[in-house]
């Protein structure tokens, strides 16, 4: 399975709308064995969605996003989980291993719960 990660450096960016860094990670076997990185516009939503879904990659994970852009993505085929923040290897070894990523990841103010958006892709 394939999964996507706005990222700022070691981090996941804290807003999806300014983001233009994109960690691909292959998981098997509950561990990341493959990582590579996609330069993306995050004002054309639609066009990344095609580009995940070339790439077969049917999750995203990032920040704090917007309702246009979140709805475009999900539209788009890809499940969004939205409003996680923390080190990218902390949150997708979490991920990985089938763990919940709430409370720990969640950003502040979210409750502690995470508003998956689209289909659940496990």
């Amino acid at each position: 399975m394939k999964v996507a990660v706005t990222v700022w450096e070691d981090r996941i960016s804290p807003v999806f709308d300014a983001s233009r860094h994109l960690l691909i990670a292959e998981i098997e076997d509950a561990r990341i064995t493959r990582r590579s990185f996609v330069l993306f516009n995050p004002e054309r939503p639609s066009h990344l969605a095609k580009t995940l879904t070339e790439l077969d990659v049917p999750v995203l994970i990032c920040g704090a996003v917007s309702q246009v852009p979140a709805n475009m993505i999900v539209a788009g085929g890809i499940t969004m989980i939205p409003f996680i923040t923390g080190e990218v290897d902390r949150v997708l070894d979490v991920y990985a291993k089938g763990g919940s990523l709430a409370p720990a990841f969640v950003m502040p103010g979210c409750n502690g719960c995470i508003p998956v958006v689209g289909k659940p892709a496990r």
